[in-house]
């Protein structure tokens, strides 16, 4: 009986009050809860049993605002007709509802969450691709190509028709892909112990051998392809015409003591990043090692150079932006927080020449700020968090992301701006 009456408390304190949530509740107390989420200070737990019981709110005339019925605004549409918005809906939350994504929500325009995958102006949804079975590790739009890249842990690399947004063929290669990037008519895959590489104007392929374990990260300047994998070293790779291969293996970079996860290219410089915490710094005429910068405390998760600036972000719920000094050293010169750990940075100019980071975060959403405030000037949503971001050819106005479900969605933006 103890254990029937407990789960019907709890049945009865964990849902909110739909009263409420119109703005229109006159019970004090009321028996449902006054909020989205029970707090979790009204949980405790009984040591004794594996069953969480939820405390019984106390409700008293100080605590529990009183809701007058007729306390309600008019709002008027786009269309002209007047529809009655309750006043604790106007307050719209920053967080997508998500009974609204899985398509069960009750409350409809009344909800004080957002019935939408983003929110923020200049930008808006304009395909979304759901083949993937697993995680998209990366996305790719080779230059003068009509056809979209992307690669994911479900083991293929899907090409998208940029015309009509169909699948038109898919590679299966019976590894995890985590790893994919485009340098002129070449598209490089990384999977374990290799990378693929695809000449898409010569329809030919090769398999370049060298890493120990995933290939987690790859970039490529000046004829060289560098690779970060899970053993820590970056391996380079050189294009070359004398060789059986058109890319010959001139270096292995050591020095990171764990998985090398993110990679980046300034000022002729090589920045990794890795899950030892650590950013390294690589000469890319000698391929040596010139410095170590350590600023995080958790896996450097992307790097990116923008202009005379290094951005790093981390699991550390960090992003840092570090200047160079009159010594030519590199220090951290700002820090933003975020409240859930950082996945991946990519940048952007927008028409009005204004610098626009991208971040994607922890908890499923994208944010878009604003640089160098960081105030925040939108936000893009996903049912599981985002791991790929890219952004399309100069031009274009394209922008894609890939999320934990397997889901590529492809961005417009609605005013033409420029890649930095």
């Amino acid at each position: 009986m103890a254990l029937k009456l407990a789960r019907r408390t709890e049945r009865i304190s964990g849902t909110t009050c739909v009263y409420w949530l119109a703005g229109r509740c006159n019970r004090n107390p009321c028996r449902f809860l006054h909020s989205e989420t029970p707090s979790p200070s009204t949980v405790y737990y009984n040591d004794n049993t594996d069953y969480s019981y939820p405390k019984k709110p106390k409700y008293n005339s100080n605590t529990t605002p009183n809701y007058d019925s007729k306390a309600e605004l008019i709002r008027k549409s786009e269309d002209g007709d007047g529809t009655s918005i309750p006043e604790a809906s106007q307050k719209l939350s920053r967080s997508v509802c998500t009974y609204w994504m899985n398509g069960n929500c009750v409350h409809g325009d009344q909800c004080c969450n957002l019935h939408s995958w983003f929110y923020g102006d200049g930008i808006s949804a304009l395909a979304k691709l759901h083949e993937h079975k697993k995680v998209v590790t990366g996305i790719a739009l080779p230059v003068g190509s009509d056809k979209l890249y992307s690669g994911s842990t479900d083991g293929t690399v899907r090409m998208w028709d940029c015309n009509s947004g169909q699948c038109a063929h898919v590679i299966n290669l019976g590894a995890k892909v985590t790893s994919l990037i485009t340098a002129g008519p070449w598209v490089f895959v990384g999977i374990r112990n290799s990378i693929k590489a695809w000449n898409i104007q010569t329809a030919s392929e090769f398999t370049l051998d060298g890493p120990n374990g995933q290939v987690l990260a790859m970039t490529f300047v000046n004829d060289t392809l560098l690779a970060g994998a899970e053993d820590g070293v970056i391996s380079a790779w050189r294009c070359s015409s004398e060789s059986k291969t058109p890319f010959e293996l001139i270096a292995s970079l050591r020095g990171h003591t764990e998985a090398v996860v993110c990679l980046c290219v300034g000022r002729n410089m090589l920045y990794s990043g890795s899950k030892d915490h650590s950013i390294k710094v690589w000469d890319l005429d000698t391929l040596q090692c010139e410095r170590t910068l350590n600023g995080h405390t958790e896996v450097v998760t992307s790097l990116i150079c923008w202009e005379q600036f290094l951005l790093s972000s981390s699991s550390d719920c960090t992003i840092k932006v570090w200047g160079f000094t009159k010594e030519e050293t590199l220090e951290v010169i700002y820090t933003h927080t975020q409240e859930n750990g950082v996945l991946a940075l990519c940048g952007r100019i927008d028409a009005e020449a204004k610098p626009i980071l991208y971040c994607s975060c922890r908890d499923n959403s994208v944010r878009m700020y604003d640089l160098p405030s960081f105030s925040e000037r939108g936000r893009l949503f996903s049912q599981k968090d985002v791991r790929s971001l890219q952004i399309g050819p100069d031009g274009v106005g394209l922008f894609f992301t890939g999320d934990e479900t397997g889901l590529l969605t492809v961005w417009k933006w609605l005013e033409e701006p420029k890649v930095p």
